[in-house]
C-alpha cells in the first residue's frame, strides 16, 4: 500500500472516530487511536507516523521488536496486543509502553521481575474473555479479574490501567453494543482498583458501537493499513 493510500485510510479512520465521539457525546480526546500494524513494514508505520499518529500495536513479539528498533528514533508508543509466552516477557518489558493481554499471575511477575529500572512502570490491560469463549484469552471470570487485579496492583515496575477484550464478531449494532456494555460493567466490580479506568476494545467492524459503550482505546488495523500479510 503506498503513502497516499495511507495517509487517506487514517484520515477516513480519524473522521469515523470523531464521528462517534461526538454521537456518544464524549470529549474529543477521550478515546486514544491505536493503529495496529502487526505484519506491517516500518516503512508504513513511518508514513502513519507522520500524519501525527503516536500510538501502534503489534501483536508478535520478535516482529515487533525488530520494528521497534528500526524506529526507535521516533516517539512512538508501542502497545503489546497479542497474546503473550513466559519466553517472550523479557522482550515485551524491555521494548513496549504498554501490553494489553495479561491474563495470568506468572506472565504478570515475569514482566514486573524484567522491567527494567530506567523505564517507567510497564502499563498493563488485562484481558478478559467473559462470557468465555473456548479459542480466545482471558481472565473468565469476575473473581479471577479480581483476584490478578489486585495481585499486580502490588508489582511496582506494572502500572495497572483497564482491561481489554476481543468480544464475539457480530453485524448487528445493538448485539456489538450489549457486548462491548457487559465488557464495560466489569470495571465496576467491587474492590476492584480505582486506577482500572481504561478500557481497550473496538476494532474496524465496531469501532462505533464500542466508543458509544464507553470504549478509551480503539485498535483499528485494517482499516488503516489494509489487509494483514500473513
Amino acid at each position: 500500500m503506498n503513502a497516499t493510500d495511507l495517509h487517506q485510510n487514517i484520515s477516513h479512520v480519524r473522521n469515523r472516530l470523531s464521528k462517534a465521539i461526538d454521537a456518544a457525546d464524549r470529549a474529543q480526546d477521550s478515546v486514544k487511536l491505536i493503529a495496529v500494524s502487526k505484519t506491517k513494514p516500518a516503512e508504513a508505520i513511518k508514513v502513519v507516523y507522520d500524519t501525527g499518529q503516536r500510538d501502534f500495536g503489534e501483536n508478535y513479539v520478535a516482529e515487533a521488536v525488530e520494528k521497534i528498533l528500526a524506529l526507535e528514533s521516533l516517539d512512538i508508543y508501542w502497545h503489546f496486543l497479542g497474546p503473550l509466552q513466559s519466553n517472550k516477557t523479557r522482550l515485551v518489558a524491555t521494548h513496549f509502553d504498554w501490553i494489553h493481554s495479561v491474563d495470568r499471575i506468572k506472565i504478570a511477575k515475569r514482566l514486573n521481575e524484567q522491567r527494567p529500572d530506567e523505564l517507567p512502570p510497564l502499563n498493563v490491560c488485562l484481558q478478559v474473555n467473559i462470557p468465555a469463549e473456548a479459542t480466545k484469552s482471558g481472565v473468565s471470570s469476575e473473581t479471577e479479574l479480581l483476584e490478578l487485579a489486585l495481585a499486580i496492583n502490588e508489582m511496582d515496575r506494572l502500572a495497572l490501567r483497564g482491561i481489554m477484550a476481543i468480544p464475539a464478531p457480530a453485524a448487528d449494532v445493538g448485539q456489538q453494543r450489549e457486548q462491548f456494555k457487559s465488557i464495560a460493567q466489569l470495571l465496576s466490580i467491587p474492590d476492584l482498583p480505582m486506577q482500572m479506568k481504561e478500557l481497550s476494545m473496538g476494532m474496524s467492524g465496531d469501532m462505533e458501537s464500542a466508543i458509544a459503550e464507553g470504549a478509551t482505546m480503539v485498535r483499528i488495523g485494517t482499516d488503516i493499513f489494509g489487509a494483514r500479510y500473513n
